[in-house]
């Protein structure tokens, strides 16, 4: 009853079970008073109890609303989530207490912080972007910077918010652990070339970090069509920006780990802390959706600097960057108690990076192509390509091979760089790395 409570409400009947045929209490009567008086004596909760009866059999339903105040049962408190009751940590007490007070994590005020201590190249460069983008007049984005502040729902009476923390002052680390995105080059899983770590305010980081990974981390092929001169990245700059800025406003900042992107010679991979919204699906990410930032504050800030669409269009403007490049669409998944974004590159990109030798492409292909396969190993990338959520036991069954034939020549493909496995044992699944 208090996880119903501190959640969307509910209802709990007594005398029925898991299947949910009525089997029925003795003393019901009884019951139907005494429970209401212990869930108000030890939650101060008021419940409605109805005593119902099927068949003879009498049993009851007692109810409870969502509580506007967390609500604690001997100390603790729980919340609803599916079927099941949890018990929430310290993180997650203070989650709902801001969530029963109707904010959120980025409008709590933050004490000891001036105006005078913010970073003025970051609020620079928030005047710019604004007018550059029409979002503010020249007027509106050259008052005082307390003005501006307030203007933004970045204050709370002399105190500025974490908001304003995070999207203007040069450490926002000094308050929020993990604040600040991990890049990394990696030739393989398990080997990295470089890595950078990119800190200071939010707005900062953003334009940090796409200058970084568009030079340092991954660089344009040129060609030309005609007289032409075209430049090609794996994967276009406007796309990715969408899914940074998506991944800097959505993230999560109760966790303590960064952003972290990885790059490959053909592929990026990213990882942002936090788990989807109920009300969004990641399987609707590129169909018309709601926007609920988990931030609306430092949304707006990015909002009213031209970063960001308050509509929830990110992802068709992905989109649409990628119709135009003619680029594979990123794919995005809830794992790994976040959202991740795998962005693939084109098959034109192949081709050009094959034909010049960018970034060993001919070497990885001659090298696949070099090393021969035997035919279990060829039925299993067969049995891969039809259905990449099989199971041990499926392969067993479509090769005819033992269960030890099948897992050594699956850890032998591995090797060779054919195929992955993605995700855990049980919920993961394979994925052909090179055809």
């Amino acid at each position: 009853m208090c996880a119903f409570a501190n959640t969307e409400g509910g209802s709990l009947f007594v005398g029925v079970d898991d299947k949910g045929y009525v089997c029925g209490v003795k003393n019901a009567h009884k019951l139907s008073e005494d429970i209401p008086n212990k869930i108000r004596n030890t939650m101060g909760v008021i419940c409605e109890m109805r005593l119902l009866n099927a068949s003879g059999l009498d049993y009851f339903e007692i109810k409870v609303d969502k509580y506007p105040v967390p609500i604690s049962y001997r100390g603790r408190y729980y919340k609803r989530s599916g079927s099941t009751v949890q018990e929430l940590s310290g993180v997650e007490i203070n989650r709902l207490t801001l969530f029963m007070q109707g904010r959120t994590w980025d409008s709590v005020p933050v004490p000891g912080i001036s105006t005078k201590e913010l970073d003025h190249g970051a609020l620079k460069l928030f005047r710019e972007k604004a007018v550059e983008s029409q979002r503010l007049d020249k007027k509106a984005a050259g008052v005082s910077v307390q003005n501006l502040l307030q203007n933004l729902r970045c204050t709370e009476g002399s105190h500025l918010t974490r908001a304003a923390m995070m999207c203007f002052h040069p450490d926002p680390e000094s308050w929020v652990t993990g604040a600040y995105i991990k890049i990394g080059f990696f030739a393989t899983e398990a080997d990295i070339l470089y890595q950078d770590e990119i800190h200071g305010p939010l707005l900062i980081q953003v334009e940090r970090a796409m200058d970084l990974i568009f030079t340092k981390y991954m660089k344009a092929l040129v060609s030309y069509e005609g007289i032409n001169r075209q430049e090609r990245f794996f994967f276009p700059p406007d796309a990715f920006r969408e899914l940074l800025l998506n991944a800097v406003v959505h993230k999560d900042y109760t966790e303590t780990t960064p952003i972290q992107i990885k790059i490959y010679s053909d592929r990026i991979w990213m990882w942002n802390p936090g788990n989807m919204p109920e009300e969004v699906k990641v399987k609707d990410l590129f169909k018309k959706h709601v926007s609920k930032p988990r931030n609306p504050n430092i949304a707006n800030v990015f909002f009213k600097s031209g970063y960001v669409e308050s509509w929830g269009r990110g992802y068709y403007n992905i989109e649409l960057a990628c119709e135009e490049t003619d680029s594979k669409l990123p794919k995005p998944k809830a794992e790994f108690g976040g959202l991740t974004v795998e962005c693939r590159a084109s098959d034109q990109y192949k081709e050009l990076a094959s034909k010049w030798n960018i970034g060993g492409a001919n070497r990885t292909i001659n090298r696949t192509i070099n090393r021969t396969i035997n035919s279990t190993q060829e039925t299993l990338l067969k049995i891969i390509s039809e259905n990449n959520n099989c199971t041990y036991e499926e392969m067993v069954e479509k090769a005819k091979k033992a269960r030890v034939t099948i897992y050594e020549n699956l850890k032998k493909l591995q090797e060779l760089g054919l195929i992955r496995r993605v995700g855990a044992r049980k919920n993961g699944h394979w994925e052909i790395v090179e055809k």
